[in-house]
């Protein structure tokens, strides 16, 4: 007697988009570290410039009430104010509010899985800022652990992120949407530390 062949399962959503934008993701570290940020605090200024035009844009997705609604506790994730107080902490002025994407519902999903995510490696990241003498209260909040812990946070997130129901167009649009947000921060990485070339 053999034993019945479990029915091959559909990856995750989550698991669909990390796929989808793997490439992105990777060629985004390498942007970063090509940038040197953590190698004196002037730098490490122009990379919160860039966070702050990121995280900045998408502060009227984490607010709004629809997707509220569809991940709850939301409004409560966005690091934009803590990027600003970073901002502060090293005695720089805050640039001017950055314009706010346009996204439909789905395709903010994917944006917000892109922000989500990079608290992840925001955990290597923070580590380096601690050599120019910054932590979690001073200058490196936004990079600082979520109280839960960053993987405690991060597989609450996707468990409500994978437990939505979305039809077919708009599981297209959600990976468009993480495709645009890694554009968004490359083109944001590009501007700032345009003077480099």
């Amino acid at each position: 007697m053999t034993a019945a062949l479990s029915p091959l399962t559909e990856p995750s959503r989550c698991k669909r988009l990390k796929a989808a934008s793997s490439r992105d993701h990777d060629s985004v570290d390498q942007m970063v570290m090509a940038a040197r940020p953590f190698e004196n605090r002037e730098r490490y200024g122009r990379f919160l410039q860039v966070q702050h035009r990121f995280h900045g844009s998408l502060l009227a997705l984490y607010q709004d009430e629809q997707l509220n609604q569809r991940l709850p506790g939301l409004v409560e994730l966005s690091r934009f104010a803590a990027v600003e107080d970073d901002l502060l902490d090293l005695g720089l002025p805050l640039p001017t509010p950055p314009r706010q994407i346009r996204a439909s519902p789905a395709q903010a999903l994917g944006w917000l899985y892109c922000s989500e995510g990079s608290n992840l490696g925001a955990a290597f990241l923070f580590k380096h800022t601690q050599r120019l003498g910054l932590d979690g209260d001073q200058g490196a909040r936004h990079l600082a652990a979520h109280p839960d812990g960053r993987a405690l946070h991060w597989r609450a997130f996707v468990a409500r992120l994978d437990a939505l129901v979305l039809g077919e167009q708009e599981e297209a649009e959600v990976v468009t949407g993480v495709i645009a947000a890694f554009d968004s921060y490359r083109a944001h990485l590009r501007e700032v530390f345009a003077q480099d070339r």
